[in-house]
């Protein structure tokens, strides 16, 4: 017989029918994502009033939400790894991701797996294992927003789907540029758009020239910023991916950072700017530094 891992959730009064996919993101700390929610539902381990749920089904308050989970043997050790912390409150917080470890994911070694040691435990009522609301790249450095409740969860992934939370990045790129530019070339079928603006230029004997760029995406396709810059002709340093050939950095990492993100607290409603400086390897190439 197989054991499974059970949690129960009974929807208070709302103020509109909410579909389930809407609703159930953050509700229980197994799925705290709105695609972690989705497998959930596609593997059949979340009912509604007894019933197998879809991502269609209709929330209108009263009813009770089943998540039945079943349990995998996991080791017993923690990954222990310390994050610089950035901002904490009793609903969210923000942390500095080193390049080389995941956001999230099935893997032992993310970021996700560390926050609960970096972070104060939550004191408010629906207080939860702390979850990242976004992703950044394997070999991306910077701002990585958490949730630490699950309202806050819920809110913060509807403010990126909502795109009203601002996010800036600094990369160096190769090449000559145009001073800025916006680009808005599609990504897998989807509009996306990135601006751009030059914040300093310097020769390079090996690239000609390389530049400080910062960039405000507009949307949030996978590799965005990458393949913008691709597209170009002004790949970012470091990237192996997309590249040009011939001018591949191998040794120093990807010079790409998440340097903002600027927001209304969901609760609080004040104004948050939360900012990581840039690491030390853009301040050898540039005299200015974040």
């Amino acid at each position: 017989m197989q054991i499974k891992t059970t949690k129960t959730h009974t929807v208070p009064k709302i103020s509109k029918p909410q579909r389930l996919q809407e609703y159930g993101v953050g509700l229980f700390e197994t799925v705290p994502t709105k695609s972690a929610l989705k497998k959930a539902l596609k593997k059949n381990y979340i009912t509604v009033n007894g019933i197998i749920a879809t991502s269609a089904t209709l929330i209108t308050g009263g009813e009770e939400i089943v998540l039945s989970i079943p349990e995998k043997a996991t080791p017993g050790k923690q990954f222990h790894f310390p994050l610089k912390v950035l901002y904490e409150d009793g609903y969210l917080a923000a942390v500095h991701k080193p390049a080389g470890i995941e956001v999230s994911g099935n893997k032992f070694k993310t970021i996700a797996n560390t926050l609960s040691q970096n972070l104060m435990p939550g004191p408010l009522s629906d207080a939860t294992t702390p979850r990242p609301v976004h992703r950044l790249d394997y070999a991306t450095t910077g701002v990585v927003l958490v949730g630490k409740t699950n309202s806050s969860i819920r809110a913060l992934n509807k403010m990126f789907e909502e795109k009203v939370i601002s996010k800036t990045y600094y990369a160096v790129t190769i090449g000559k540029m145009k001073p800025h530019g916006t680009i808005t070339t599609e990504i897998d079928g989807k509009p996306s758009q990135s601006d751009y603006k030059v914040m300093e230029s310097v020769p390079s004997k090996r690239f000609s020239t390389l530049n400080l760029v910062k960039l405000c995406p507009k949307t949030g396709r996978r590799h965005q910023l990458r393949k913008h810059l691709f597209s170009l002709g002004n790949p970012i340093l470091g990237d192996k991916e997309y590249a040009l050939e011939g001018l591949i950095l191998k040794s120093k990492g990807l010079y790409l950072h998440a340097y903002a993100l600027e927001f209304e607290h969901p609760f609080t409603k004040k104004k948050i700017c939360i900012t990581d400086e840039l690491p030390g390897k853009f301040g050898k190439i540039f005299h200015s530094k974040k």
